[in-house]
């Protein structure tokens, strides 16, 4: 399955983005969806997690209550709304795409085989 990341941009303090993750070659519904973070200088963190149905999903502490990720299967897209952005948010966004839904194993990089081309936030103060 091959993922695009789209609907980063420049934004303030306080603003929303919605991101989107485009899947094609298979469908997205055989697949645990998750989003993952990358600012420079860091190492890549997670920032939440959906199941095949969207019934589950899972969050870092540092978004929870401010992000929400879903999924519509029939349109083959993740997305993850993120509301209240903080200059510390700033990051290029990924998506992925990974088999088991697992309070720890979605958490980690290495539960998803799948990786798209990210997507640029940044947040101005």
């Amino acid at each position: 399955v091959q993922l695009q990341a789209s609907g980063g941009g420049l934004v303030q303090a306080g603003d929303s983005l919605r991101l989107s993750c485009a899947a094609s070659g298979r469908s997205l519904s055989r697949y645990v969806m998750g989003w993952f973070r990358q600012a420079p200088g860091k190492e890549r963190e997670f920032v939440a997690t959906i199941s095949r149905s969207g019934g589950r999903t899972l969050y870092a502490d540092s978004v929870k209550g401010r992000f929400t990720v879903s999924r519509d299967n029939a349109k083959n897209a993740v997305y993850l709304q993120l509301n209240g952005l903080k200059p510390e948010d700033a990051a290029v966004y990924v998506c992925a795409a990974g088999l088991s839904f697992d309070d720890a194993w979605s958490r980690v990089s290495a539960g998803y085989g799948y990786w798209g081309q990210g997507t640029q936030v940044t947040v101005s103060s």
